[in-house]
């Protein structure tokens, strides 16, 4: 009891000084503030400067007798307005600086801040763009959009965090998590040159459409009626494949829609990929269609595509599809199938009439498109009876047609393309995308791939593809909804450990001691990382140690009320038009499908 009673007085007593000075502190900057503001109200007044003396009898005088008596020649109340003043300059003053300290304090240690990220601040990113963009050199002031790409705020306050046009972007969240309204809508919106978007909703391009008409000339590819907008464009899916290489990666994109892992693929799909090779190939050089080359998978024992082959002095070529169809039955049979089912969408004549030549229609010109402001929106369903295929194929040959523009101007595009890979796992699945990635930033090509998980991209390109992809993106935003338990710790190994300080007060009969320890801690546990609040996202960008920042959604931005009515008048345009579709019922006939478009993809042979 007397050892517990004896370390009570000593606490007690160790705290009375601090007591006496907290005491006495107040009542200085309380008498203080009243002397300075009664002198200062009495001297604006016109009584000149005339100061009582500094002492606590002096503030008794004032509490007890007014100003009057301090300050005679004075106004009273110009008197109580200078101290009003003085205290009320005092209240703002401190709060700013509790405001700062709250700052620092709140913000996440161990974490990038201002001066970790100043290449991505404005001042810096402004300066980046210049040495990127020779259009902006001689010009003193640039628009925040010109600069850079948006990002968010650095949390918990600021400043704004772009990244540079040489950068490629990865962002992986959860569905719901922002990845439209935050990521996919600011950047079509804010887009310094041509655009490309893939999405298996109307979402982002509800918001976008209105905006992006006013930059330039809209091109919407919708063969499956996700925005049920009317036919307005085609494009000519066999004009890169007169070559051998542009070919390949058309029958690679209609491979990757039907092969769920791109790294373990099967006999008969290698197979099937190396046909459709052969008959793109055949088709695009004799000036066939695809609609002959639904034919020519329908009856492989046509031997059409073979004599254009040697027609065209393809002969290796020629012998290879000979070769297949010549192969044992079963083989060939097996072979053929497979092919079939890759491209077992262009047997939709809703879709084909979008890959079909049509004079009443403007063509889609890649090539074109990729020099001008343009907006390509490209929208497909995902899962079975998807245009993935399709859509793969025409952004890919949309991406090279970048590069060869690039080259064109001295190697990087200027105003530079913006690439929106949403749901690129499901709609878009171009199998060397990981290969091309760091390729693209290099020529002036910013590309965003929005994956809701590391494993969904895993399953699409492989584990060695998608550490590729994860390797090549300069910046990647980890958004809400991470749940994988592996991957989630790996991201907090990557963000590192700090150094916590740990104290402990021991008490004893002769006084109190305190004692420090030091431990190494995650800056972000792993469930911290899966727990980040949605509108938020852990930022790693190449050669800053990682931060955290804030999204900034469409919807609170200045403009939010006009993109709001503009969504609102789309999405109503796009309700109207699919009540139309459905009271025309669903055997109405296909715009622009024609006798033999009909034919065709009705042929069912053995």
């Amino acid at each position: 009891m007397r050892g517990d009673a004896a370390g009570g007085r000593g606490y007690g007593s160790e705290l009375a000084p601090w007591a006496i000075v907290l005491v006495s502190g107040t009542a200085l900057v309380v008498c203080g503030g009243m002397w300075l503001g009664g002198t200062l109200g009495a001297a604006l007044t016109g009584s000149g400067w005339s100061s009582p003396p500094f002492t606590f009898a002096t503030f008794g005088t004032l509490l007890t007798d007014g100003p009057g008596k301090l300050w005679p020649d004075a106004s009273p109340a110009g008197v109580i307005t200078g101290i009003v003043l003085v205290f009320g300059t005092a209240v703002a003053v401190g709060a700013l600086a509790a405001r700062r300290v709250l700052r620092y304090v709140s913000r996440p240690r161990g974490l990038a801040g201002n001066r970790e990220l100043a290449s991505m601040t404005p001042a810096g990113i402004a300066a980046r763009a210049r040495d990127l963009r020779p259009s902006l050199k001689g010009r003193e002031h640039l628009h925040p959009d010109e600069t850079g790409n948006l990002l968010g705020d650095l949390a918990p306050h600021g400043p704004e965090l772009r990244s540079s046009f040489e950068d490629v972007e990865l962002d992986l969240m959860a569905p719901r998590a922002g990845k439209s309204t935050g990521i996919a809508v600011p950047r079509v919106l804010r887009a310094q040159g041509a655009v490309l978007l893939t999405s298996n909703k109307s979402d982002v391009y509800s918001v976008t459409r209105a905006e992006r008409e006013k930059a330039g000339r809209v091109w919407t590819f919708d063969p499956q009626s996700i925005a049920h907008t009317p036919r307005g464009m085609w494009w000519d899916i066999l004009a890169d494949c007169h070559t051998i290489e542009g070919a390949r990666r058309l029958a690679g994109h209609f491979v990757a829609s039907v092969n769920d892992d791109q790294s373990k693929k099967d006999f008969w799909i290698s197979a099937a990929q190396n046909t459709l090779t052969s008959l793109f190939l055949a088709a695009a050089r004799g000036k066939a269609s695809v609609l002959d080359l639904l034919a020519w998978l329908a009856d492989p024992a046509d031997r059409t595509p073979v004599d254009l082959l040697r027609d065209v002095g393809m002969i290796a070529m020629a012998e290879q599809l000979q070769g297949t169809v010549r192969g044992a039955v079963e083989t060939r049979d097996g072979i053929y199938e497979t092919a079939r089912q890759c491209v077992a969408c262009l047997l939709d004549p809703e879709i084909v009439a979008w890959v079909t030549p049509d004079p009443k229609l403007p063509q889609f010109r890649p090539h074109q498109h990729v020099l001008g402001r343009d907006t390509l929106y490209l929208l497909s369903k995902d899962g079975g009876g998807s245009a993935a295929g399709v859509i793969a194929g025409l952004a890919d040959t949309t991406l090279r047609a970048g590069v060869i523009a690039a080259e064109r101007m001295g190697g990087r595009l200027d105003p530079p393309m913006t690439a929106v890979l949403d749901e690129a796992a499901n709609v878009c699945r171009i199998s060397d995308l990981p290969d091309l990635y760091s390729h693209l930033g290099s020529r002036g090509i910013n590309v965003v791939t929005l994956l809701q998980s590391y494993r969904q991209g895993s399953r699409v390109w492989g584990e060695a593809g998608m550490d590729a992809l994860w390797s090549a993106a300069t910046v990647k935003l980890l958004g809400a909804g991470l749940d994988d338990a592996d991957f989630v710790e790996k991201i907090s190994k990557l963000v590192g450990n700090r150094d916590v300080r740990t104290g402990s007060v021991s008490r004893s009969r002769d006084g109190t001691s305190r004692s420090y320890s030091y431990r190494l801690d995650p800056v972000l546990p792993a469930d911290r990382i899966r727990a980040l609040p949605k509108g938020t996202a852990l930022l790693l960008a190449t050669g800053v140690r990682p931060a955290l920042i804030r999204l900034r959604p469409w919807y609170e931005e200045a403009d939010a009320d006009v993109l709001s009515a503009a969504a609102r008048a789309e999405t109503a345009a796009i309700t109207e038009r699919a009540a139309r579709t459905w009271a025309a019922g669903p055997h109405a006939p296909v715009e622009s499908a024609g006798r033999w478009q009909r034919d065709a993809v009705s042929l069912d042979k053995p």
